[in-house]
């Protein structure tokens, strides 16, 4: 308590000192409207229509009232029972649409009990659209993207990539100025933390920024992406996306070996795998021609759905419900729409037919897995050097056994008259154990500790029997992992697929044939309409979302905001995008340019002007583009908990490097609880360098995620998490004040700056700095810092046993040749500068 009061105190003192906040600003995303020549159907009606007229006159037949469909032309301008026409073109008097929507009373539409209400301007809209001949188009997302022409600039200089023109084409539009290019040590630290997850060291961001030549940030650029931790950063993302997590959830929520399909992602983004063939072996790496074991194992994307493991429960209704959560998660990675909403019924307002969705479920419904406990089918993996010395392990172990036979051909009779004949009381106590045992009823690992024992006597195996030990002790440890992968039904075991009324799977309608959404392009008729050719649909040219989806994504993790506002949903309730030309480029380029380079994409991303400018916010910038929908200026929110987490441990010197392997348990506060059928949910924290891996190994249990990410607000993984939400509470400055791994962390950055720096305070202090916001600090700065040293010390100088508890609790006892009232006190600076917002937030 009192370690918490003072830290809390002192924080207080220095926070105000430096004028730091402890928490990120937010702000409105609203963005500025423009005026346009001409009303277009999709980019203005159609939001009107879905926002308001769908429930009753949409897609969903079911639904619809006086048989209205207002979203498709055909109907819309047809001749109702009434004799009228909601729309005709070029003529506002005669089209039924417009007087009902200046309409007063019961007579208005919407009606006054929907409780929507137009505003006069979007009543005017419909005025303005059938004046000037009420033309149709199809939402703008369901159009393939072509590549639009470069936009003229003012400001050429400015141009670095495609990317600056159209964005600058829009400032200058809006009279705008693009905003300065930050500086070298902002760009160092914002383009580490984007690419890897991790700031750089003070010695690599000083190399680029002395490095005077005109393509050193291209050069740094490539340094990052080329790190290990490039792909455990991008991995974190789609982990999200696959829900990936190390149990099975539900009620038990037992643990699951999947970690695997983890190490597969990362792997395959390290290797630069281009995203069409990421996708494909993901969703259909069974079905490719000779699959390897790793295009097996990366189909446990969706193998990451929940098992039920509760005694009593239908394993055909939670094997339906896994089917039917792929439907939805593949539609919503790949072309980020609701498909989800026509599980039941015909979509509202996407042009999506339950029966459609049923095709895609009809897909998705060949699979061997029906909630077994043991997640089969499962990949027994081992790696091909694994695989080759377990086979050279097992010839020598075969070897040893044959000579052992050609030895002693009547080796367990001696071994039985020995029994009989040994002064038990002589022998060591796991042996007498053994023996006390009746032969019969020995296990197998009673019989080999025996056996070893008794032939470890015999004069002529003791050269022999350490061989065989050895062999056997190296065989146990090279084990294939299990890890759950997809594997289609046999032709004569394929189910028939019927929809399921209202959604429940034992209330059966009509039979339908494997197939996607009609407002698509259809499967390859060449192939047969199974996982490996729904893949390959998602990555056709042809698919007017996928690569939209995608490098908004990208778009939206290194910009902190995406072209289109609602990454979730690119159907007709989504925002516009802001920038649409630059959208469809983007997606073109991707797919033509770039041939899915992730990497390649990325690198355009971060190496443009756009990206490099400064976060600063003028007043008047505040006023007119509060959310940055312009991208007037450089990025600035706050980073994932995994990274948040991540960079305490990488500056303090305790984050580990090691990569891949089963997950970790790192330290968390303890609370007694369990889950209500399962085990409890505390853990005894890895020990050694797995208590300081990156946030992505961290097991992940569903019911009861790692706590201190959970409140950075990291999802349960229980479905697919298509963006985290930013929040600010006080329970987060709580986390990195008081939780072990932070304190823990500042102790060791502590000793750190003792270790590392100068013997002066000043040089001290430039270096607890330097490590955390790589900046040099200002004189200042370095004055507040030691202040806040030299009062800590005073304090900590008179009260022993508070020192001794600041400077080592968690991290261990003081190093030789330190003092302890001295490191209790940079450990409260250097808790003060992991707790900087400039620490939490890329600017």
């Amino acid at each position: 308590m009192a370690r918490c009061t003072l830290l809390a105190c002192l924080l207080a003192f220095a926070g105000l000192a430096f004028g730091f906040r402890t928490s990120t600003q937010t702000s409105s995303d609203k963005p500025a409207k423009g005026q346009f020549a001409t009303v277009q159907f999709a980019r203005d009606i159609l939001p009107i229509l879905s926002a308001h007229c769908f429930t009753c006159h949409g897609p969903d037949d079911k639904g619809r009232k006086a048989g209205l469909r207002l979203d498709v032309a055909e109907t819309a301008t047809k001749t109702l029972k009434s004799g009228n026409r909601a729309v005709v073109s070029g003529d506002v008097n005669n089209s039924a649409i417009v007087a009902r929507v200046f309409a007063i009373g019961d007579d208005r539409m919407p009606p006054p009990k929907s409780n929507h209400t137009l505003k006069d301007a979007e009543k005017n809209l419909f005025k303005r659209w059938i004046e000037e001949g009420a033309e149709y188009q199809r939402h703008w997302s369901f159009v393939a993207p072509k590549r639009p022409t470069l936009p003229e600039v003012k400001n050429k200089s400015w141009i670095r990539s495609p990317v600056d023109a159209f964005v600058l084409a829009r400032l200058e539009k809006e009279s705008f100025q693009p905003g300065p290019e930050a500086d070298r040590y902002t760009l160092a630290r914002r383009v580490a933390i984007d690419l890897t997850g991790l700031p750089p060291s003070p010695e690599m961001a000083d190399l680029f920024v002395s490095d005077k030549n005109p393509d050193a940030y291209e050069k740094y650029v490539d340094r990052l992406l080329a790190l290990p931790s490039y792909g455990e950063r991008w991995a974190q993302v789609w982990l999200d996306l696959a829900r990936y997590a190390d149990s099975n959830g539900y009620a038990e929520d037992q643990p699951r070996m999947i970690w695997k399909f983890r190490d597969w992602v990362i792997g395959a983004i390290n290797a630069n795998m281009p995203f069409d063939q990421f996708s494909i072996e993901q969703i259909a790496g069974d079905l490719l021609p000779n699959p390897t074991q790793e295009q097996l194992m990366a189909t446990g994307f969706h193998r990451n759905t929940l098992t039920n493991s509760e005694g009593g429960t239908s394993r055909e209704e939670f094997r339906n419900i896994a089917v039917v959560d792929r439907v939805n998660t593949t539609f919503q990675v790949w072309m980020g729409v609701t498909m989800a909403c026509a599980q039941c019924h015909n979509h509202k307002f996407d042009p999506y037919t339950q029966e459609e969705y049923f095709q895609v479920f009809a897909i998705f419904n060949q699979t061997e897995d029906n909630d077994q406990v043991d997640n089969r089918p499962n990949l027994m993996y081992l790696s091909a050097e694994q695989a080759k010395h377990r086979a050279a392990l097992e010839a020598e172990m075969s070897k040893l056994q044959n000579e052992l036979k050609k030895l002693h051909p009547a080796l367990d009779a001696m071994q039985e008259q020995w029994e009989k004949e040994a002064a038990k009381d002589k022998l060591p106590k796991n042996i007498q154990a053994v023996l006390g045992h009746v032969a019969a009823k020995r296990n197998p690992k009673q019989k080999e500790e025996l056996a070893d024992y008794f032939r470890a006597k015999l004069r002529e195996l003791k050269e022999l029997q350490p061989r065989l030990i050895r062999v056997r002790a190296e065989l146990s440890q090279v084990q294939p992992v299990p890890t759950p992968i997809m594997k289609e039904l046999a032709d004569g075991q394929k189910r028939t697929t019927k929809i399921h009324i209202r959604g429940d799977f034992l209330n059966l309608g009509t039979e339908v044939k494997p197939g996607v959404p009609s407002p698509f392009h259809p499967l390859h008729e060449a192939m047969p309409p199974n996982r490996l050719a729904l893949a390959k649909w998602l990555v056709d040219p042809r698919n007017p979302l996928t690569s939209r989806v995608t490098v908004n994504r990208y778009w939206e993790q290194i910009f902190g905001v995406g072209l289109v506002q609602t990454p979730e949903d690119f159907g007709l309730r989504s925002s516009m995008p802001h920038h649409p030309e630059l959208l469809d480029w983007l997606a073109v380029d991707f797919q033509e340019t770039l041939k899915w380079d992730t990497k390649k994409l990325l690198k355009m991303l971060v190496s443009s002007s756009t990206y490099r400018q400064s976060s600063k916010v003028t007043p008047a910038l505040a006023e007119r583009d509060p959310g940055n929908r312009l991208f007037s200026r450089g990025p600035r929110y706050r980073s994932s908990a995994e990274i948040i987490r991540d960079q305490a441990l990488f500056v303090s010197g305790l984050l580990s490097t090691k990569m891949f392997g089963p997950s970790v348990r790192p330290p968390q506060p303890k609370t007694g609880l369990s889950a209500a059928f399962g085990p409890g949910t505390d853990w005894t924290a890895s020990t050694g360098e797995d208590k300081y891996r990156r946030g992505l190994y961290t097991y992940w249990r569903r019911t009861t995620p790692y706590p201190s990410m959970t409140t950075f607000d990291a999802p349960t993984r229980t479905v697919c998490t298509v963006n985290r939400p930013r929040t600010n509470t006080p329970l987060q400055a709580l986390v990195t004040l008081n939780d072990p791994c932070y304190v823990e962390a500042a102790q060791a950055l502590a000793r750190r700056i003792v270790k590392e720096s100068g013997s002066t305070m000043d040089a001290r202090a430039q270096h607890g700095f330097r490590l955390c916001l790589i900046r040099p600090p200002g004189e200042q700065e370095v004055r507040r810092l030691v202040a806040l040293y030299q009062e800590a010390h005073t304090t900590f100088a008179k009260n022993a046993k508070e020192a001794l508890q600041m400077a080592t609790e968690p991290l261990g006892p003081v190093p030789e040749g330190m003092h302890t009232a001295e490191l209790a006190a940079w450990t409260v600076v250097a808790n003060v500068l992991l707790n900087l917002d400039e620490m939490f937030a890329k600017r």
